[in-house]
């Protein structure tokens, strides 16, 4: 069957005219040309998503924009970029020609002023003729060269007016009509032409591209990714190009919204030191600062705990400490040291444990050192020994209860704490312990015995005593604070060094190495750093270098527990809440008895303990009056206060009693002669020891 598609002859056949009208009626969409909108896109849900997608677009675009602003291309600087190459453009370098030109001239005018004078002061008739012509010479062309020096600088002042007109006369007449015609709004459109203008010009920076709309850093609001932490880790070279880091914990905000945190682990085969050496790349590629960055190793190699920070840590305020609040303390406990990045406390053991603490002045070891002291003062069963190698201050308020002390750096003094430590409180602790069946004394004995107490000893400043003392007092002083270090911890000693400048001649290698507490607060350089908390830590990121004046109290801290060092800023105490502390702890001491002298008086000990003891008594009595900075008496002052009291004590006998080595029978000068005496160190000890025998 055929369909005639010729015109009919017979317009009106209605045949003809349905079949022609099924062929010429066009579909709706023949070729397609119409979107395809899927049935899912037209219900609510569908809007609400593509809604937020929106806003999500427009916040990153926000953020983007934001960071471009720090950067040559924010717009900001484009404007001043593209006003300073207009002016250089209106200024012009044609200046340059008008200096040339100015300086031809000073040197034609120069010559021909001393041309003149040749001529003028020539006598030879042939000579002054030839010398006048020389001059007028000289004369003709310094004219044309400040005739040319004037037509350069015209020129150039008719360049920069026309320029000047065009750049800026322009811009002004537009505003100016725009601010008749418009009002204000007319003025703020023409201002707002004339800076999209200038950062038009400005556009391009004289220097090589330096944003990237791609790049995203903590430093600029971004948020912690796994992505940005690869890109990071790529970036600093710790991970190659094509490889990634294998996340153990996601990435997240703290709590307190102060910091991001991260666990993952590093490709295998890469150690950890390999990130923890490249902390300065990390923090630039993370665009915050080295402080703000910090690393530490995790439970199994090759995993790392990161940390950034959104603000610079620990420069508020001083961070008030728990003892205000604290009524009693017990030091066999732990105590609170200072607070960590992550604004935990941190509580630490001192018991069979001794520190180190160190740092250029004004770091704030004092009042990392308080942190321990003052705990120890609220223990009252606790015995404390302070010295101070500076003469300062800064132990003066403890010394009502401190059972010895020196705050005015004597070597002497210092030799006396130690000799009394080593030769009565190690001895009787010792004794102690074997009657206990122990190899130490802990706290289950000290709830049961109340002969049971901890000690506190501290050396702040070793190197003032050392420089102060001859060859032989610090050799021996040396020597007892190694014994003490090493077989005190487990008598219940605690030692507690702090020094400004940790080297070897601060604090001796030999008793460095033994003190496992380290508090490293800031340093000036990376092996000071290392020579607190051991070798190698500044390459492994603990460098106290990185840390700020601003960050007082702060330091690297590491406890002695194997845990891997962190950053702790100390509590602090004003000297208003020092006293305040101090005074519950005079208070809890006199109430419990143990205030230095509150019991029964060595002498009075002593004279219960036979003609020794009482011949003894007079000697302790006779040092006692003198005060603390009696340390030597001759034998005949002694003699005659025996006699005073009705004790006829013979030279030979009191030297029976009192054994002298023979440094200590060494004569010393005493009313101008020279004559025999006894140290007070060596009265006291054998006052003790017959204490003890008896």
């Amino acid at each position: 069957m055929s369909i005639e598609t010729t015109p009919s002859r017979n317009p009106d056949d209605p045949e003809w005219e349905r079949l022609v009208a099924g062929l010429q009626a066009e579909p709706a969409d023949p070729v397609g040309d119409l979107p395809l909108v899927p049935e899912w896109t037209r219900d609510a849900d569908a809007r609400k998503a593509v809604a937020r997608r929106a806003v999500r677009r427009a916040r990153r675009a926000g953020r983007r924009w934001l960071a471009r602003q720090r950067t040559d291309r924010g717009h900001v600087k484009q404007i001043a970029r593209g006003t300073r190459r207009t002016h250089e453009w209106v200024v012009g370098f044609h200046g340059v020609h008008v200096q040339a030109t100015a300086h031809q001239a000073h040197l034609a005018t120069r010559e021909a002023r001393a041309a003149a004078r040749r001529a003028r002061y020539t006598l030879m008739p042939a000579q002054r003729e030839k010398a006048r012509q020389f001059a007028e010479r000289a004369e003709t062309q310094a004219l044309a060269a400040i005739q040319l020096h004037e037509q350069a600088r015209r020129k150039v002042r008719r360049g920069r007016l026309l320029r000047g007109g065009l750049a800026y006369g322009t811009p002004l007449i537009a505003d100016t009509v725009a601010a008749v015609e418009f009002g204000g709004i007319g003025l703020a459109g023409g201002i707002a032409a004339t800076l999209s203008v200038a950062a038009w010009i400005g556009r391009k920076p004289q220097t090589e591209e330096t944003w990237d709309h791609e790049r995203r850093s903590i430093g600029d609001g971004d948020r912690l990714d796994e992505p940005m932490l690869n890109q990071a880790y790529q970036a600093a070279k710790v991970i190659g190009g094509d490889q990634t880091l294998t996340m153990v914990m996601p990435c997240m905000l703290t709590a307190d919204a102060q910091a991001w945190e991260a666990v993952f682990d590093l490709p295998g085969g890469l150690p950890t030191r390999k990130a923890l050496n490249a902390t300065e790349a990390l923090a630039g590629a993370f665009g915050v600062a080295v402080q703000q960055f910090h690393q530490s190793r995790g439970d199994r190699e090759g995993r790392v705990h990161l940390r950034v920070s959104l603000q610079l840590p620990f420069t508020g305020a001083p961070i008030q400490g728990p003892l205000l609040a604290m009524e009693r303390v017990s030091l066999w406990e732990s105590v609170p040291m200072g607070v960590n990045l992550r604004s935990e406390s941190v509580w630490t053991s001192w018991v069979e444990r001794s520190g180190l603490f160190g740092g250029e002045p004004g770091s704030g070891k004092s009042a990392a050192a308080n942190d321990l002291l003052l705990a120890a003062a609220l223990d009252p069963t606790v015995r404390l020994y302070l010295a101070d190698g500076k003469a300062g201050a800064d132990i003066t308020p403890f010394e009502p209860i401190a059972a010895m002390y020196d705050t005015d750096g004597n070597p002497e003094r210092l030799l006396e704490i130690l000799t009394h430590i080593w030769e009565v409180e190690v001895p009787e602790r010792r004794a102690l312990a074997k009657e206990y069946g122990s190899r130490k004394l802990t706290a289950a004995m000290a709830a049961r015995d109340p002969r049971v107490y901890l000690a506190v000893l501290l050396v702040d400043e070793w190197s003032s005593y050392g420089a102060a003392a001859d060859r032989k007092t610090r050799e021996e002083c040396e020597r007892l604070l190694r014994l003490i270090v090493q077989q005190g911890r487990a008598l219940g000693i605690i030692t507690l060094a702090a020094t400004q400048k940790p080297d070897a001649d601060s604090v001796p290698t030999g008793i460095r190495d033994i003190l496992s507490i380290r508090w490293a607060m800031r340093c000036l350089t990376p092996q000071a750093s290392d020579t607190i908390l051991g070798q190698g830590y500044a390459a492994a990121g603990h460098n106290a270098q990185d840390i700020l004046k601003s960050q007082r109290g702060v330091g690297i801290y590491m406890d002695g527990e194997g845990a891997e060092p962190e950053l702790v800023r100390s509590y602090y105490y004003d000297d208003d809440e020092v006293e305040l502390i101090l005074e519950r702890a005079h208070k809890l001491r006199e109430e419990a008895g143990t205030l230095p002298g509150s019991g029964p008086s060595l002498a009075d000990r002593l004279r219960e303990r036979g003609t020794e003891g009482q011949i003894l008594a007079v000697l302790v009595d006779e040092f006692t009056a003198g005060g603390d900075n009696v340390d030597w008496l001759p034998g005949s002052v002694l003699l005659n206060a025996l006699r005073a009291v009705g004790l006829d004590v013979t030279p030979e006998r009191l030297a029976a009693l009192v054994v002298r080595s023979p440094a200590d029978k060494k004569k010393r000068e005493w009313a101008g002669s020279l004559v025999a005496g006894y140290p007070r160190a060596l009265v006291f000890d054998t006052a003790q020891q017959l204490i003890e025998r008896t």
